[in-house]
């Protein structure tokens, strides 16, 4: 059983004891990712479309890293803070993804790391 560890400068460090994401038999499992720009460090506390934004980039950018994109990406947990902002972050989530339909479960969330709105974990498929 051959377990390999992800790691890219294209999302935020882990900072704890996790890994940016795992690869197991060609499916890729990503941790949730906040809103947090992997240059700079800075915690993207603005409003939920500018947070969404962030999360799905530094999501994207781990995808990429293990082999992966987002039109591979078979399942997402979403995490809102506050269940009315369902309707914007969609919005956010549904360009990034395009046709691109993966399962999806939306979970309220209230007391998210750093006070932020979203957080999002995705597993995924490799790309053959």
């Amino acid at each position: 059983m051959e377990v390999k560890v992800i790691f890219t400068e294209n999302a935020p460090r882990p900072a704890g004891h996790y890994s940016q994401a795992m690869v197991h038999n060609d499916t890729v499992y990503v941790c949730g990712q906040l809103p947090i720009n992997p240059e700079t460090g800075e915690k993207i506390t603005g409003p939920i479309e500018e947070q969404a934004e962030q999360v799905l980039k530094n999501l994207a950018g781990i995808l990429q890293a293990a082999g992966s994109d987002l039109n591979h990406v078979l399942k997402t947990t979403v995490y809102l803070a506050d269940m009315s902002l369902w309707e914007r972050m969609n919005a956010v989530y549904a360009r990034f993804f395009g046709e691109h339909r993966p399962a999806r479960t939306m979970a309220p969330a209230p007391n998210l790391h750093f006070g932020f709105q979203v957080e999002i974990d995705a597993v995924a498929a490799i790309k053959t």
